[in-house]
């Protein structure tokens, strides 16, 4: 769960690289502390944080920027999946497989036509999900 986390869309040189270092530092200490509940939240919050960046990214035309961040997108939804406890979950755990599998697809679609509209629908998919899981907890 930790290294999609750790996959830095916008690992860079110069004023981004550095922001995204002390971003990484301050993610690091925040699932170094979090309980099981919260790794999921940051999990989702930082999916969706994924896709504004390659929204961002596919506006830009910036194609090695919208594939790293497509990675780590796709990185976390399949942690997400990974993480599902079907034996327990049962019903919850078939639905979320099922929305976690249209993100990943949405993602890679959208990445490739260029379209946010598709990464847009990810993100309320993931958003939704999100919600729910922090009323929860």
């Amino acid at each position: 769960m930790y290294q999609a986390l750790r996959t830095s869309p916008s690992a860079g040189a110069g004023a981004a690289g550095v922001g995204d270092h002390y971003r990484s530092i301050d993610l690091t200490s925040k699932i170094e502390a979090a309980s099981p509940h919260r790794l999921i939240a940051i999990l989702y919050d930082e999916l969706i944080l994924s896709l504004s960046m390659v929204k961002g990214a596919i506006r830009r035309r910036e194609p090695m920027r919208i594939n790293e961040g497509r990675a780590r997108a796709q990185s976390i939804v399949q942690t997400l999946n990974a993480g599902l406890d079907h034996a327990k979950g049962g019903d919850i755990a078939t639905a979320l497989a099922s929305v976690y599998r249209e993100a990943d697809r949405l993602i890679a679609s959208g990445c490739r036509s260029l379209d946010t509209a598709e990464i847009d629908a990810a993100q309320k998919l993931i958003g939704e999900i999100s919600e729910a899981w922090n009323q929860i907890g």
